[in-house]
């Protein structure tokens, strides 16, 4: 069952909080990554690179934890736990420049490499729980 992130986990997502986004490998142990995250309409939506191991873990298995700490209070932080509902690369260099504006204060994404191809990855939360606050 989908849950919406409203209130304060809603807060955490729109703030320049890092997410650390945790995937399953092939062999069933742990991958985690630090990325920034937006929210759209109460879901995650985070932005990648094609190729990337975390994205490739996604497409074999869609579930996945997200966490966003609090970068000024780091006990308090917002739980995700969900599957993804989409990956797509429609409007996903638009949306690395918004991050980047977002988490960097610069139009475009400066660590943009030629032929990189972006992805972006919409987490539909089937829990949603902020900690610490």
């Amino acid at each position: 069952m989908s849950v919406k992130i409203e209130g304060r986990g809603e807060e955490l997502l729109k703030a320049t909080n890092f997410c650390h986004v945790a995937t399953l490998r092939a062999d069933g142990s742990v991958h985690g990554v630090p990325v920034w995250v937006d929210v759209q309409d109460g879901i995650p939506v985070v932005n990648s690179v094609e190729g990337r191991a975390w994205p490739r873990n996604l497409q074999r298995d869609p579930r996945v934890t997200l966490t966003v700490q609090n970068m000024e209070n780091p006990y308090e932080y917002l739980e995700v736990r969900g599957r993804v509902s989409e990956m797509t690369h429609e409007g996903a260099d638009e949306h690395i420049d918004s991050l980047a504006k977002k988490y960097l204060g610069q139009d475009e994404y400066p660590y943009r490499q030629p032929g990189e191809q972006r992805v972006i990855i919409r987490v539909e939360p089937e829990h949603a729980k902020v900690w610490g606050s």
